[in-house]
């Protein structure tokens, strides 16, 4: 993030977070093409994060900020056995079929849906 970034999503000035990075030796990289060169990235480290968390002003809000993306899953979801067979059985059926078992999941649910089939778990 930017300092201006930082300072921002934080609801400080600029010159508190340049003062924390100067003080707390946070890594930064300059960005070029800016004026004045004192336009910098924060990496927003383990060590961001911990003295963010010990703001005053943090621990008193609500909601958690999260200050960086969240790494992707690059695991294939699991699929179950069945799923290519009730996919296949869909497609076969005609729009008015499918236009049904759709009200019908609608006004049901899956558990009105399997008590229809007979296959209903008795202790749901």
């Amino acid at each position: 993030m930017t300092t201006e970034e930082l300072s921002i999503t934080l609801g400080m000035a600029k010159q508190t977070v340049n003062r924390w990075i100067r003080e707390k030796g946070w890594k930064t990289e300059r960005i070029n093409g800016v004026k004045g060169g004192r336009a910098r990235w924060v990496y927003v480290d383990a060590r961001v994060r911990e003295h963010i968390k010990s703001l005053p002003s943090m621990r008193l809000q609500q909601s958690v900020y999260q200050l960086e993306e969240t790494p992707p899953s690059y695991a294939r979801p699991v699929v179950p056995a069945l799923s290519p067979q009730i996919s296949d059985v869909l497609a076969k059926m005609t729009k008015p079929e499918q236009d049904h078992l759709e009200r019908l999941l609608l006004r049901e649910g899956i558990n009105g849906f399997l008590r229809r089939l007979g296959i209903a778990d008795e202790q749901a």
